[in-house]
């Protein structure tokens, strides 16, 4: 197939991996002309565009397609997609994220090119104001009219999505985000090697968070929940792996609690990283407030490793409360602690709940089944345009 992929930016996040792996297994595996169309990288989170670009694959930086709404730099883009898609003349568009989702489906539609959009999370949430919820919502209703299928990376965003009447439920389908799980299952250092350059202790029980630092992640929440754990066992010991806007004040929180010696910041870190990062904790807490189905979930499931994670968007189909680890509700700091301080101190269970999730969803988010059902779905897509000219001829 031809294919087009659209994003926003290819910074280091769970949307662009997803994206990028994307356009490798389609190109590697099926043999598929692919480009990938992006904005630029702008960001602290670090960017995939040299990974992108090796190998000759054919990317293109849109300069002015920003995450910022700018009616004017909006409309260029809109423009440039228009004239690139013409010029390319795809079998199908896939476009990602919120601000190349509506201008890429639209640049796609206005051409009579099929395409599909992929929720990785909804742009509308309970934490913006009225006027933006509104907004964005609205945008999303305008821009699901001009798609022929819309993806979500979970069941929860298609059950957000029909809830706020973007569209009917017939409209999506569910693809899993995929990621390389080898390294996952096999780090590629040993356990060992690493604790020991994080200064880890062989006692210490590490509980491990993975995400920018940033707003409506919780890591405030996590370092809130280390008070009382930090009280009643000393073993355990926090990594933040990531990097963001809010470390500096993260520290301060966590030196003013005089928690210092219990945290250990990675900063930024390369994807490749994230596997013996995993492999050389003991758990993983998730504490964000909105995420689609954060990649951290599976990651730390197949890892072996037992998940903490606050009850919201796709989080409860891969944690299974006493089954892959445990489920709260947001802002449970309490239970958060509690959950820590069961697994710190049942060296059985966590290996029990880490070797369930392991066995459950290895093999469901394997990048070559997300691409496989991404042909699947492009497939239905193209036969249903076929179907429809058949039947407007007759």
């Amino acid at each position: 197939m031809r294919i087009v992929h659209i994003i926003t930016r290819l910074i280091l996040g769970g949307a662009q991996e997803n994206t990028l792996l994307s356009v490798e297994g389609q190109q590697d595996d099926w043999g598929d002309a692919v480009t990938l169309i992006t904005g630029p990288a702008l960001g602290p989170e670090g960017s995939l565009l040299d990974r992108a670009t090796a190998g000759g694959r054919d990317v293109r930086v849109l300069p002015e397609m920003l995450r910022e709404i700018h009616p004017g730099r909006d409309w260029n883009s809109y423009q440039s997609l228009r004239r690139w898609l013409h010029d390319l003349n795809p079998e199908i568009v896939h476009t990602h994220s919120s601000k190349a989702g509506v201008l890429g489906r639209a640049a796609a539609w206005s051409l009579g090119i099929p395409v599909v959009h992929t929720i990785h999370g909804s742009p509308f949430h309970a934490y913006q104001s009225r006027i933006a919820y509104q907004l964005y919502r609205g945008l999303e209703r305008w821009a699901a009219r001009r798609c022929d299928r819309l993806i979500s990376v979970c069941d929860a965003m298609t059950d957000q999505y029909v809830a706020a009447g973007v569209a009917h439920r017939e409209k999506f389908e569910t693809v899993y985000s995929g990621m390389e799980v080898d390294p996952f299952l096999n780090p590629p250092r040993p356990r060992d090697v690493v604790r020991q350059e994080l200064h880890f202790a062989p006692t210490d029980v590490v509980v491990a968070k993975i995400a920018r630092l940033f707003e409506l992640k919780g890591h405030a929440d996590v370092i809130a929940a280390a008070r009382t754990v930090g009280t009643a066992d000393p073993n355990v010991k926090f990594l933040f792996i990531g990097d963001g806007l809010l470390h500096s004040e993260l520290e301060r929180e966590i030196a003013s609690a005089g928690l210092a010696d219990r945290f250990v910041f990675t900063g930024l870190v390369s994807p490749q990283r994230v596997p013996e990062l995993l492999g050389a904790s003991d758990m993983v807490v998730h504490a964000s407030l909105r995420e689609g189905l954060a990649r951290v979930l599976p990651q730390g499931l197949i890892a072996g490793k037992p998940v903490i994670s606050y009850d919201v968007d796709g989080a409860r189909e891969v944690v299974i409360t006493g089954e892959t680890g445990f489920l709260l509700p947001p802002h449970d700091i309490p239970g958060m602690a509690q959950a820590i301080l069961r697994l710190s101190g049942d060296s059985a269970l966590r290996a029990k709940l880490g070797e369930t999730g392991r066995a459950r969803f290895t093999e469901q988010f394997r990048h070559q089944t997300m691409t496989r059902r991404l042909r699947e779905v492009y497939e239905r897509v193209l036969a249903d345009r076929r179907l429809a000219v058949t039947r407007k001829g007759t």
